[in-house]
């Protein structure tokens, strides 16, 4: 996961970190040495380790939940051209009601998969903002069995929660109606 945040990302993490650890250090060995009393009260000492410590899990978070990842770590789909609007309405989810794709998006929209509370796919009507929007990464069926199976940074993995015959047709779903509204 640490490969694929972004440079900000990655520095900011680094930045924190490296503060935090230096705060201890200095407080574990350097400051004992000097002053056999040190801490005088604990008070100070454990609110500014406090400090420290809320500041490191809120750089993990704000990095986890904000910085997009890396194109090139996560294989960026190409660019598709676009599905016309005679070729797929949002009622119809693939020309021809492709079985796969019609069950690929019951699967989106299962409590079991619960896809949508993470993920903006405008033909499932759904805009959550924790995960990438997949209108605009357009994944490839590859990339999305991938994900799915194996999880990546937040997202989970469903391997053993769903079936490989609904990760396939949950592909085939994304890949294909993604962006396509």
């Amino acid at each position: 996961m640490l490969l694929s945040i972004t440079t900000t990302g990655k520095m900011t993490l680094l930045i924190v970190a490296g503060a935090f650890i230096l705060w201890a250090l200095i407080t574990a060995i350097w400051i004992p040495k000097r002053n056999a009393d040190f801490p005088l009260t604990l008070t100070g000492f454990v609110l500014v380790s406090c400090v420290f410590f809320a500041l490191q899990m809120g750089a993990v978070y704000w990095v986890t939940d904000t910085q997009e990842v890396e194109t090139e770590a996560v294989g960026e789909a190409p660019e598709q051209e676009k599905p016309t609007e005679t070729e797929t309405s949002p009622g119809d989810p693939a020309p021809g009601g492709d079985a796969a794709v019609v069950a690929g998006k019951e699967v989106f929209a299962s409590a079991e998969a619960g896809c949508g509370s993470c993920h903006t796919l405008a033909d499932a009507g759904t805009n959550g903002a924790v995960g990438p929007n997949l209108d605009d990464q357009r994944p490839t069926a590859e990339l999305v069995v991938d994900r799915v199976t194996n999880g990546q940074g937040v997202m989970p993995a469903f391997e053993g929660k769903l079936t490989e015959q609904q990760i396939a047709d949950l592909a085939a779903y994304v890949s294909t109606v993604a962006g396509s509204s």
